[in-house]
């Protein structure tokens, strides 16, 4: 089996592409840089028909049903974790029900509590030329974002009183990376992070692995 992923690395098909980096999969990445209008042409929209990336196509044997094709970047990280992962205690899978639990508890709290916000930290502080950014709307996504980091320090710091030091186990998991996928769009705003210093901490410790750094260098 092999999977090809499509998408850029400064997207969300981060998520993927770290998760099959880290399960040191061998797989075919397909470069579609959105802002090139390559994720609307009639190919890549007949794999995704709303015109986004990531797409990751798992090349399956016809026996299995043949090639699964999945969008939505988040469960692309999860399904790569869940079915080419070793669920041994070791690596980013899930070993247990609770861990699986935890990995789609937070996949889906960034999504609904976080990213949104992040996004717009994210663009008005770095990403937007500077005479399009609104520092308001920045500021005011900083305020929102209080909340939630408050509730992820508060489960970290259970996390570590019970000797765990990560968000679904005492190992970096699916769970960490696809919350730190969505939280690196704030590190550089120190303001706010400096105020969840163990939320800073994982994250950096999350930034420092060996393969995020490795899809950094590509």
């Amino acid at each position: 089996m092999a999977l090809t992923i499509y998408g850029i690395q400064a997207s969300r098909a981060l998520r993927p592409l770290w998760a099959a980096t880290e399960l040191g999969l061998t797989f075919e990445h397909v470069q579609t840089d959105y802002r090139q209008g390559n994720s609307r042409t009639s190919d890549f929209l007949a794999l995704n028909p709303n015109g986004r990336v990531p797409v990751v196509v798992d090349h399956r044997p016809e026996s299995e049903g043949g090639d699964i094709v999945l969008w939505e970047s988040m469960a692309c990280a999860l399904y790569i974790a869940r079915y080419h992962g070793q669920a041994d205690g070791r690596s980013i899978t899930p070993a247990t029900p609770r861990e699986d639990a935890e990995a789609l508890r937070w996949s889906f709290w960034t999504m609904t509590e976080v990213e949104k916000d992040a996004l717009t930290v994210l663009m008005h502080r770095l990403s937007m030329p500077e005479p399009q950014r609104k520092p308001e709307l920045a500021d005011q996504a900083e305020r929102r974002l209080h909340v939630p980091l408050r509730v992820l320090e508060t489960h970290l710091a259970a996390q570590q009183a019970k000797g765990e030091a990560h968000i679904a186990a005492d190992r970096f998991t699916v769970a960490d990376l696809c919350v730190a996928s969505v939280l690196l769009w704030v590190r550089a705003t120190r303001t706010l992070m400096d105020q969840f210093p163990l939320t800073s901490a994982w994250l950096k410790g999350c930034l420092a692995r060996e393969a995020y750094q490795a899809l950094k260098k590509k």
